[in-house]
């Protein structure tokens, strides 16, 4: 009877809320709730009893490990009740979630982005949910520790599956230790402009490259029995207007760019869930769109997981749940009493809200959060740290070494100015759902800028014991550059903070820290500048500095990872996953398109109506993203894509190319240098002339290892599909036959072979 009582609670504030306008709903639900949470307070429904957890009654039929997760969630579904159903299709709220009152069981929450009601009855637990980019989000708030790997960015110019997979691995595992079921990384839209906020948490310019990374993360992380998610599903290109902004691009160009990472991804990790994203893609809405959710996830690539929205994604009851969304997040606005009136009334099938019942069940299953039950637990922490280090170090990209400068000869420096702001503090994070929490420090707040410990002034003294180790933050250039110019080598730390929310006015690095280099370069031109950036920057000093290391978002242990690689303990072996142009006005879309007059804010998220894109953006470049663009366009860039400098140097040679259904490449690469070193050997393709293409597409890769002096044979097998077009005709993919030449080599830009082949 409790039971009831509180669910009819929760009810009449959905069913007052989809009555209340937007402008009054939050003052005056507030007061009405807590009546309502009163309930809560002393029994939850179907979770609670007498201020305790409800146990899940493990002994069913369903709990059979042995069965496939199809079977066990046709079971379970079975024997659920209406209310039972609708509760496993939407969120229950996040603290601090400014537009609607919280659920009156926020106390069931685990202080994460959200939680979706379990069946304690039938054994099917609570999905706990946890935003983790690149770690776990809001540790702090309950009192945690979370691992910051580097960015996900960073962590693509590794270009290595492996890495990827630790990555994910470290993640999973510290999720399952905060209690949380579910992430909500995997963030893997493409970088077609380049200052969109969230480029940090995303892999990447080429889909292949992005796709096959976040790929393995995810399949790894959650290999941990966790819940896997890729986002933001699709076209999500921009955080300016990312609620009201409509995404338009040909459906070729959005299968073989944007899709096609999508695509690779969900087939490597086989996630258990997809985000659906804020913007509109050709019209509809990401969340009520039918082509996406529907036509092309889950029949096309067999997708059996779940699609839930992004926070405050959905915009309708009726529409979305034919589209093919499973989830609202993170309340039930449209998913809640509105669905089950439109069940109840026949205008959603009985049939369609099972489907997307049946899903969440079988993703729990699939993805171990049933048969391995949350239970909190500490991490390995010096375990996490050694693998961060680790990946930061494989993703760290040298860009510019003039005569040799690094590495750092240790007996030979005495002095070494080190300038730049929060040089003394640590090295920058990305901020908004993405960001992680600094140990020892306060939770940061949405859009905070937070420098993770430690120092890189700390991690050269430790590194360099014999030199003098100065800073100066570069507030005044004179006092910067009479520091440089007192020091054996000079160290510049420049940072360009991003964030979820916002956009970059422009690829230029903030607060005048280009004059800083500047005035440094000026006074030493023994001046390194290491970047911390979730995105490419210009570089109007570049021909005046000894040495260049983008460092991204570095992690936990950053500051470690490039004072090894400075020093020469560790050799660079990192290449860009984008293009850094020249300037802006080298893009396709020069200025960033945003949101006019009246277009902007969260009127489409606060809508109760069916809500319409008040603008758009028409990516007319079509087929041609990053690299693609400035080769079809002939633009000269300041850095390519795939390009990295190593302590080593290395050939390639005889390369002979096999056709057939999985083109075969093969190709010799050297080590020629005097120390041992690893070489992201890259393949390319151009494919003929009649097939409409870029001059060339990445087509394949393999990072091999080298000891001074020693050659590998590498073999890789090319799939059809990244040799295909996407014929519109036929609305399939398509092996245009004629010649195709192979290319292969340390960059973009630097492919010494290459070869012919004709394809049928």
């Amino acid at each position: 009877m409790v039971e009831g009582m509180v669910r009819m609670k929760r009810n009449e504030l959905g069913r007052f809320a989809g009555r209340a306008s937007a402008s009054i709903r939050f003052g005056v639900l507030a007061g009405m709730a807590l009546g309502c949470l009163a309930y809560a307070a002393t029994v939850f429904a179907q979770h609670r009893m007498h201020g305790q957890p409800v146990k899940e009654d493990r002994n069913h039929p369903w709990m059979n490990a042995s069965l496939s997760p199809d079977e066990r969630a046709a079971m379970v579904l079975k024997e659920m009740t209406l209310d039972e159903k609708i509760d496993l299709v939407h969120g229950m709220g996040m603290p601090g979630w400014p537009r609607e009152v919280q659920n009156p069981e926020p106390e069931l929450g685990n202080g994460g982005a959200g939680f979706v009601l379990g069946v304690p009855r039938l054994g099917i637990p609570i999905i706990q949910m946890s935003d983790a980019a690149y770690g776990v989000r809001s540790s702090a708030e309950n009192g945690r520790y979370s691992t910051a790997m580097p960015s996900n960015l960073g962590a693509a110019a590794s270009w290595d599956p492996e890495a990827a997979c630790a990555f994910g691995a470290v993640i999973g595992k510290e999720l399952r230790a905060q209690g949380y079921s579910m992430t909500l990384g995997g963030g893997v839209n493409i970088t077609r402009e380049p200052r969109n906020g969230r480029t940090f948490e995303y892999m990447g310019e080429d889909p292949v490259l992005a796709g096959t990374l976040v790929g393995n993360l995810m399949k790894c992380e959650q290999a941990q029995n966790v819940i896997g998610d890729i986002k933001h599903y699709a076209v999500n290109d921009q955080e300016s207007g990312r609620n009201e902004v409509d995404s338009i691009i040909e459906k070729r160009a959005l299968r073989e760019s944007d899709l096609l990472a999508f695509e690779i991804a969900v087939g490597i990790a086989q996630p258990g869930a997809v985000m659906c994203s804020y913007n509109a893609l050709n019209g509809e809405f990401g969340c009520e769109n039918k082509y996406l959710l529907t036509d092309v996830l889950k029949k096309e690539w067999g997708f059996k997981g779940f699609v839930v929205s992004d926070w405050g994604g959905t915009h309708s009851t009726v529409k979305a749940s034919a589209a093919g969304l499973d989830n609202e997040e993170p309340l039930d606005e449209f998913f809640g009493e509105k669905l089950k009136a439109a069940v109840e009334a026949g205008k959603v099938p009985m049939s369609e809200l099972d489907e997307h019942v049946r899903r969440v069940l079988r993703t729990e299953f699939q993805c171990g959060i049933v048969d391995h039950p949350m239970q909190k637990g500490v991490p390995d922490v010096e375990g996490n740290l050694a693998t961060t280090l680790k990946v930061e170090e494989q993703s760290a990209v040298l860009l510019k070494n003039a005569g040799g400068l690094l590495p750092l000869k240790s007996a030979a420096v005495k002095s070494i100015a080190v300038i730049g702001p929060h040089a003394n503090e640590g090295m920058m994070s990305g901020s908004g759902s993405a960001q992680v929490d600094a140990p020892g420090r306060p939770s940061a707040g949405w859009m905070a800028q937070v420098w993770f410990p430690q120092s890189p002034v700390a991690a050269l003294e430790a590194k360099f014991p014999g030199a003098k180790v100065q800073f100066d933050s570069g507030a005044n250039t004179e006092s910067a550059a009479a520091l440089a110019k007192s020091s054996d080598i000079a160290i510049v730390f420049v940072y360009q903070w991003e964030s979820e929310g916002m956009d970059l006015p422009n690829l230029s690095l903030p607060v005048k820290q280009d004059d800083i280099i500047e005035a440094v370069a000026a006074a030493n031109p023994k001046t390194i500048v290491v970047l911390e950036t979730g995105t490419a920057v210009t570089m109007p000093w570049i021909d005046k500095v000894g040495a260049v290391l983008e460092a991204w978002y570095a992690g936990s242990k950053g500051a470690d990872a490039v004072a090894n690689i400075l020093n020469g303990d560790v050799n660079p072996s990192a290449k860009l996953p984008m293009t850094f142009p020249k300037s802006e006005a080298d893009l396709p879309h020069p200025k960033l398109t945003q949101p006019g007059p009246g277009q902007t804010g969260e009127a489409a998220v606060m809508r109760t109506g069916e809500a319409k894109p008040t603008f758009s953006v028409k990516y007319d470049e079509g087929l041609k993203v990053g690299y693609k663009w400035y080769d079809a366009e002939k633009k000269t860039v300041l850095f390519p894509f795939g390009y990295g400098l190593s302590y080593t140097k290395f050939s390639y040679s005889g390369l002979k190319v096999a056709p057939g259904k999985e083109t075969g490449v093969s190709f010799t690469v050297k080590n020629t240098g005097s120390r041992a070193g690893g070489e992201i050997a890259e393949v390319y393709a151009a494919l003929p002339g009649g097939a409409g293409e870029p001059p060339k597409r990445l087509v394949g890769w393999s990072k091999v290892w080298l000891k001074a002096g020693e050659s590998k044979e590498v073999s890789l097998s090319i799939d059809g599909k990244y040799l295909s077009i996407y014929d519109e005709a036929s609305d399939g993919w398509k092996l245009v036959p004629g010649s195709y030449t192979i290319m292969v080599g340390g960059s973009s830009q630097e492919l010494p072979l290459t070869a012919k082949a004709e394809l049928k």
